[in-house]
C-alpha cells in the first residue's frame, strides 16, 4: 500500500500572481480556485497513474476551505478546515504516510517568487533555520522528515523548484510559472500544467518510501518583522526572545515543537498588526 499526501498551497498554482487571486471572496479567487484545483486534481491522477493506493489532500492555503471537492479526482480524499496540529502538513503524524507532496508552493519572505512570503502575507521578512533563509517549503520538509516521510513533488514557480532542490534534491518539481516579480509571472496555461504535474507525479511515487525518522535537532530559528513593535509582540510566547530591533529567535529540540512555536508566535504576531499603520 503506498500512501500520498498532498500538502496544497495556492500562491504557486497555475496563473496565480496576484494577491486578489489567492485572497478569498474576491472574483479572482474564485476565478483561481478552478485553477488551484486542477493542478491538485493534475497531481491526484498521476499518483494513482504510478501505482499509489491512496491519497489525501490536506487544504494548506489561508482559511484551507480554497479548493474545490466537487471539482477534484474522485479517488482522492480531502482534509480541509483550520486549526490543526500541524497545520500545513497535518496528517504527516499518523505513520501511514509515503511520501509528499507540495503543490503550489512559493519562495520565503524576502526572497525571489511570486507572491513569496513565509506563513504571514507581509509582517515577517525573514524566517530562518540555523542560519539558513526557511521557506515553508523547507520548514515543512524538516517537519515531515521526523516522521520519516520524503518530499516526492514540488510545485510552484521556477524560484520555488530551485529552493525545493536544497531540502528536497531527490523530488520531482514542476514550474508553472517564471518569476517575474513578486506580482508578475510568464504563466503556463493549465491544460500544459495539468500534464506536467500529473507525469511528474506518475514518476515520484517509486520516491514514496518511508525511512527512519530523522531528529535533526536542535533547531534554533529566527524571525525579522517589518516593524519593531511585532518583535516585541512576539516574545510573549514563552521561549521566544528578542535577538534585534526588529528580530526574535527561540530554540526547540525538534521541528514538530519548532512549528508549532512558529504558529502561536505568528498568531501574536497577526493579532498585533493595526489596519493602517501595520
Amino acid at each position: 500500500m503506498v500512501k500520498i499526501l498532498i500538502s496544497a498551497d495556492m500562491e504557486g498554482a497555475t496563473g496565480v500572481t496576484w494577491p486578489a487571486d489567492v485572497l478569498p471572496g474576491t472574483p479572482q479567487w474564485e476565478r483561481c480556485r478552478h485553477l488551484f484545483t486542477s493542478d491538485v486534481s493534475a497531481a491526484i491522477a498521476g499518483f494513482f497513474d504510478g501505482g499509489a493506493d491512496e491519497v489525501l489532500v490536506n487544504e494548506a492555503h489561508w482559511s484551507m476551505r480554497n479548493l474545490l471537492l466537487e471539482k477534484l479526482d474522485e479517488r482522492a480524499q480531502m482534509l480541509t478546515g483550520k486549526h490543526k496540529t500541524l497545520s500545513m502538513v497535518e496528517g504527516v503524524q499518523h505513520g501511514d504516510v509515503d511520501g509528499i507532496a507540495f503543490v503550489g508552493y512559493h519562495a520565503a519572505a524576502g526572497a525571489e517568487g511570486v507572491l513569496a512570503h513565509t506563513y504571514l502575507a507581509n509582517q515577517l521578512t525573514g524566517v530562518w533555520v540555523d542560519g539558513r533563509r526557511a521557506s515553508e517549503g523547507l520548514l515543512n520538509s524538516l517537519v515531515v522528515a521526523e516522521y520519516g516521510v520524503p518530499v516526492v513533488l514540488v510545485t510552484g514557480d521556477d524560484r520555488t523548484c530551485e529552493d525545493a532542490k536544497g531540502y528536497a534534491p531527490g523530488a520531482r518539481s514542476v514550474a508553472v510559472k517564471d518569476y517575474v516579480s513578486r506580482y508578475a509571472a510568464v504563466c503556463r496555461t493549465p491544460a500544459r500544467t495539468a500534464r506536467q504535474i500529473r507525469a511528474a507525479a506518475r514518476e515520484a511515487v517509486p520516491l514514496a518510501e518511508r525511512h527512519e525518522p530523522r531528529r535533526g535537532g536542535p533547531f534554533t530559528m529566527e524571525l525579522e518583522f517589518d516593524a519593531e513593535h511585532l518583535a516585541g509582540a512576539a516574545t510573549c510566547v514563552p521561549g521566544v526572545e528578542q535577538s534585534g530591533e526588529r528580530r526574535v529567535a527561540y530554540t526547540t529540540p525538534t521541528m514538530y515543537e519548532g512549528i508549532r512555536c512558529f504558529k502561536a508566535v505568528t498568531t501574536v504576531v497577526s493579532a498585533a498588526v493595526e489596519e493602517e499603520y501595520g
